[in-house]
C-alpha cells in the first residue's frame, strides 16, 4: 500500500493522512459545511480539545485546512475551513474507497 496523498488508480491507494477517524470526521464535515469552529469540530466528532487540536493541525500543514483564529469578545475562537487541496483530498480519498468496495463485491 502507498501512503501518498496524489495516489493513482490502484484502489488500495488512499492518503492516510486523512484515513483516520478524526481526520476523516473533520474533512467530511467541512466538505458539507463553509466552515465550522473548534467547538462545533469537537461537538461533532465526540473527541477531546488535545485530540482535535492534533488532527487539525497535521490536517492545516498538508494543506486541506484553512484556519483562522480570532477574538469573539474576551473569548479566542478557531474557524476551520476545507481547502480547494483538501475537497481534492478527500475526493480522492472516496473515490479510492469506492473502487475498493467495487472490487470486493465483483
Amino acid at each position: 500500500m502507498t501512503a501518498t496523498a496524489g495516489a493513482g488508480t490502484n484502489p488500495v491507494e488512499f492518503d492516510r493522512l486523512i484515513h483516520g477517524r478524526v481526520r476523516l470526521g473533520i474533512v467530511s464535515a467541512l466538505a458539507v459545511e463553509e466552515s465550522l469552529t473548534f467547538n462545533e469540530l469537537k461537538d461533532r466528532l465526540e473527541t477531546s480539545d488535545g485530540n482535535l487540536s492534533v488532527h487539525a493541525r497535521r490536517l492545516e500543514e498538508a494543506g486541506y485546512l484553512e484556519v483562522t483564529k480570532s477574538f469573539e469578545g474576551r473569548m479566542p475562537r478557531t474557524d476551520y475551513r476545507l481547502t480547494p487541496a483538501g475537497r481534492d483530498a478527500l475526493k480522492r480519498y472516496l473515490d479510492h474507497m469506492e473502487a475498493l468496495i467495487q472490487r470486493v463485491r465483483e
